[in-house]
């Protein structure tokens, strides 16, 4: 019960009404002790105007009169005279004074708590103004003993109303806060439990609909989280079931390419010069080729292999990519450059900054081939005292804003309409194993820049 919401809901509750209602309390019995004593004064001029109507009462009948009124002696204040009207034998002094002709609300409560803390029977006297102008002032002797037993009874009734009001608040309250707050928190669990055991079943996502406007907000957000969780184990499961294939296609195809890299062989002896010319070529493609399809059997560690690295002459990685990409763009107004330094040369894995290069001049290709305009890509490099720097350009249409938000993740859009984005993602990644980092530097309706950062000092390559 204690750990419950609402079982600690009632527990509050029933402890701020009672705070509230002892607030309520001190104020209402300093208001039964005044009401008393006004009461007592009633009574004794009462009394005094029976004796001054027969001034001829017997000590008996004066005698009845105080033990009426409660009191032991009163003297009542008429025409600037003030007369001993009853009175009787006080069996103590006078402890303590009170005019309850206009007294302040902090007095009343302080007297009060103070005589409900005195255990002992006092004789006080009690100072009013007559009812009905029946004289100037009127005042009254009286003990305490019966004051602070009425009072406590008073009291003990008031807390006891107290308890009960509380305890039915508390009750409605409870039933309120279950209703209102409780079951709809309840179902909420309930679908996320539901959810937690098939997080592929989209039909297990919370359908919004409460009513509670913090509650309305709290199953928006999680309707969103669940959807996107969905999506991503889906995708997950899709991209784990695309490499299993393609580590069987890999497979497969390295054996075919194995197979043509032998009879590429044959073509290099061939006496056509423009064979002899393209054969080299073809012969490095087959190579990449082989290699791509056994790093893809390695598919399971869900990373691209450590790289092997060298010293290599960057202008002949960048010639090779280009000289690709010039074959695939056919007849189209393309044309690609290279600003190279003669003779520059970096330290990296050749085959893995190929296929960085090559994914790069590749999307720039494609997207300014979808447009059908001329253009130009361009590949430069340079060097700093801590780094390689390779810059690809082109004047392209820019990214789309899709793969501006999911830049370098896969299957998150690509550059061009209907691309994936793994290209971007395996350049970024392939960077990130040399230590460097692949930087997105413009784009917009006037082309595309990205900055491949290559480290020179051994402690920023990431080879693990």
């Amino acid at each position: 019960m204690l750990n419950t919401l609402s079982g600690r809901f009632l527990i509050l509750t029933t402890i701020f009404v009672m705070l509230a209602e002892i607030l309520i309390f001190v104020p209402s019995v300093a208001r039964f002790r005044e009401d008393y004593f006004l009461a007592r004064l009633e009574r004794a001029q009462i009394a005094s105007l029976a004796l001054l109507a027969d001034d001829m009462i017997t000590e008996e009948l004066e005698q009845e009169l105080l033990t009426n009124a409660e009191v032991f002696n009163v003297v009542l204040r008429r025409d600037e005279v003030r007369q001993l009207a009853l009175s009787s034998p006080i069996p103590a002094p006078i402890h303590a004074t009170y005019d309850m002709r206009d007294p302040a609300p902090w007095v009343l409560i302080r007297d009060a708590m103070v005589r409900l803390s005195d255990t002992e029977n006092r004789i006080i006297r009690v100072i009013g103004n007559p009812v009905r102008d029946g004289g100037l002032l009127i005042e009254i002797t009286m003990e305490t003993a019966p004051l602070r037993m009425a009072m406590i009874d008073y009291g003990l009734r008031i807390l006891l109303l107290s308890a009960v009001i509380s305890i039915v608040t508390a009750a409605l309250l409870f039933l309120a806060v279950r209703v209102v707050l409780v079951k709809p928190i309840k179902a909420v669990v309930r679908n996320m439990q539901r959810y937690a055991a098939a997080p592929e079943d989209a039909r297990s996502v919370i359908t919004p609909g409460s009513s509670v406007i913090e509650l309305r907000e709290a199953e928006d957000a999680l309707a969103t989280l669940q959807t996107q969780l969905t999506g991503a184990l889906k995708q997950k499961e899709r991209l784990a079931q695309l490499g299993g294939g393609v580590s069987k296609i890999s497979h497969d195809l390295r054996n075919i390419l194995t197979s043509a890299q032998l009879f590429t062989d044959r073509i290099e002896t061939s006496e056509d010069p423009t064979v002899r010319r393209l054969a080299p070529k073809l012969v490095n493609s087959i190579s990449r080729a082989v290699n791509l399809c056994e790093t893809t059997l390695a598919f399971g560690r869900v990373e691209e292999p450590a790289p092997r690295l060298s010293r290599l002459v960057l202008a002949d990685v960048v010639e090779d990519v280009l000289d690709g990409e010039r074959l695939a763009a056919g007849e189209s107004d393309i044309s690609f450059s290279a600003d190279i330094p003669v003779g520059m040369q970096v330290r990296a894995d050749g085959e893995q900054l190929y296929r960085v290069l090559g994914n790069l001049v590749r999307n720039a290709r494609q997207a300014i081939a979808a447009t059908n305009q001329p253009g130009e890509i361009n590949i430069r490099a340079f060097e700093d005292e801590d780094a390689w720097w390779i810059h690809v350009t082109d004047t392209g249409p820019g990214l789309p804003q899709k793969a501006r938000e999911h830049l370098f993740e896969a299957f998150h859009g690509g550059a061009r309409r209907g691309g994936s984005g793994l290209g971007l993602a395996i350049a970024a990644e392939l960077v990130r194993g040399h230590g460097g980092r692949l930087e997105l530097r413009h784009t917009d309706e006037t082309g595309t820049a990205f900055a491949i950062c290559l480290p020179k000092a051994d402690a920023a390559l990431d080879t693990d």
